[in-house]
């Protein structure tokens, strides 16, 4: 029996699974068009068919799928483009209840949007409406940018028609455990159990212990993800390399070179975990900024990815002349996915990938109680 991944990505929801126990999960295959995203998979060992979701047909695994995943493209939602989706959103309500009844109108209804990405979120329907002939999947798991929360409300409705329990909601990608305080709306549904939300294991304070258990641990900081100011990971005041004592490089690992012009200039003169130093999401003059001892704000990356830097800035937008370019790993790791995750295309492709993908680790939550596992990681370590 296969998990099948729709719009899969570089591997977020393949990670979340591996986290958990891949062998228990059952054989997971993801479904993606982008060709650095598959070759990215394919590199981290994740089965993939590279294909066009909306013409994939469902015939082939039809009878073979015990769970199904989707986290269709948030381009036409997202508050980071023009949001033509939400002009096309009753055209994406109607297609999704023309495909619950099996009609496909989705050539007619296409024609008639404003972005034809937007119809990519009815997708998952029309995969539902056939597995639900032969009475699967068990569970259902979807995720996307929080505007598209209505639209899963009305998935949830037609499920549990369909004798699913459905839940539907907005969470908080910070609050199970990633440095990024990324809203996502969410859909879960399973035949077999209760559907409902995950029970958070982090919040912006620290929670002390009561009664009823442990409180919740406050929010993974960049720099604890990352791995500055550890231990085991010397961070020396002047340095444009390992440093003192060895270890990987322990400032923000952009440019060499502009590191050792900052070094002889003498303006390089803090650490990294410092709440002098700050993570600025884009050049823009709202653009959301927040210091290295906090979670980043939501990581998108369009065509401009490198103005995502490492700076001394005041939340004013001033910026010292050290700003250094996140890297792709550094993002990654801030996504949780592991620190030697093979993304692979250029330094464009490679951020596109990374901002589109789901976090393993939120994942790996909520798909534990679909799985009937546990997922309660002791710490975090994927930046190790």
């Amino acid at each position: 029996m296969f998990i099948v991944d729709l719009f899969a990505g570089p591997g977020g929801w393949a990670q979340g699974l591996r986290l958990l126990d891949e062998q228990r999960a059952g054989l997971d295959v993801g479904l993606e068009w982008d060709a650095w995203a598959c070759r990215t998979r394919a590199a981290a060992g994740y089965l993939t068919i590279r294909t066009d979701v909306a013409k994939y047909p469902v015939r082939p695994l039809l009878g073979r799928v015990r769970g199904l995943i989707a986290s269709p493209p948030c381009q036409a939602w997202s508050t980071a483009g023009r949001r033509l989706g939400l002009v096309d959103q009753p055209l994406v309500h109607q297609l999704v209840a023309d495909l619950a009844d099996g009609r496909d109108t989705r050539a007619a209804l296409l024609g008639a949007c404003r972005d034809p990405r937007s119809v990519l979120a009815a997708e998952p329907m029309r995969w539902l409406h056939a597995l639900h002939a032969v009475g699967q999947p068990e569970w259902v798991a979807m995720e996307e940018v929080p505007p598209v929360l209505p639209l899963w409300r009305q998935y949830a409705a037609v499920l549990r028609k369909w004798g699913f329990s459905t839940w539907a909601g907005v969470l908080n990608s910070a609050d199970y455990g990633v440095p990024q305080t990324r809203r996502r709306a969410i859909l879960l549904a399973s035949r077999t159990r209760r559907a409902s939300p995950p029970e958070p294991t982090h919040a912006a304070v620290a929670e002390p212990e009561t009664l009823f258990g442990p409180g919740r641990e406050p929010w993974v900081s960049m720099a604890r993800a990352l791995g500055w100011g550890a231990t085991d990971r010397p961070v020396p005041t002047v340095c444009a390399g390992g440093g003192p004592g060895g270890g990987p490089e322990p400032f923000p690992s952009g440019s060499r070179r502009a590191l050792a012009n900052a070094r002889d200039r003498g303006r390089w003169t803090h650490r990294p975990t410092d709440t002098s130093w700050w993570l600025r999401t884009n050049s823009q003059r709202h653009a959301s900024i927040r210091r290295t001892d906090e979670p980043a704000a939501t990581l998108f990356f369009g065509n401009r990815a490198n103005e995502c830097v490492w700076t001394t800035g005041s939340t004013e937008g001033t910026e010292a002349p050290e700003a250094i370019r996140i890297t792709a790993a550094e993002a990654g790791v801030l996504q949780t996915f592991p620190r030697d995750h093979p993304w692979q295309g250029n330094k464009g492709q490679q951020f596109s990938q990374v901002g589109n993908a789901v976090p393993p680790r939120l994942a790996a939550h909520l798909l534990a109680p679909l799985l009937g596992a546990s997922f309660q990681p002791d710490d975090y370590t994927l930046a190790a």
